[in-house]
């Protein structure tokens, strides 16, 4: 079963793991790391690695980043680059595509990646409503 690290600038990771069990349901094998204001680029790597030291040895594992090249994504691509064959990295974290890594967690990472990076594209989307005007012509 993939391994997720979900990473972040402040209590986002928190938020939005929290969230995501509301709607799918606790999950094995998630980490959330957060990066404070009061805390620096060391410190930030010693949280992913105690974070990635939770899971087997053998276990793939997934970071799902905020932001790319901010402090949380320099760190963990760091941790990749040194375990390229079991670890990956993807960031734009959103809700959908956290709980679609969830659905997809029993295939392999570099699968995952790619369809988590389609599935958080789909999760943006924007609400249109017609005026009322053309709401009179459809009907």
């Amino acid at each position: 079963m993939l391994a997720f690290v979900v990473v972040s600038h402040g209590d986002f990771a928190k938020g939005v793991v929290s969230s995501s069990y509301m709607i799918f349901g606790p999950q094995q094998k998630v980490q959330t790391v957060t990066f404070d204001l009061d805390e620096g680029p060391a410190e930030l790597t010693r949280k992913l690695t105690a974070a990635v030291a939770t899971f087997d040895d053998n276990d793939e594992v997934l970071f799902l980043v905020d932001l790319w090249g901010g402090s949380p994504f320099n760190a963990a691509s760091r941790i990749v680059a040194e375990h390229t064959n079991r670890m990956g990295l993807i960031t734009g974290l959103n809700l959908p595509m956290l709980i679609e890594a969830y659905t997809v967690r029993d295939k392999p990472i570099n699968e995952v990646i790619a369809h988590l990076e389609e599935t958080g594209k789909i999760g943006i989307k924007h609400l249109e409503l017609l005026k009322d005007s053309e709401e009179d012509e459809l009907l």
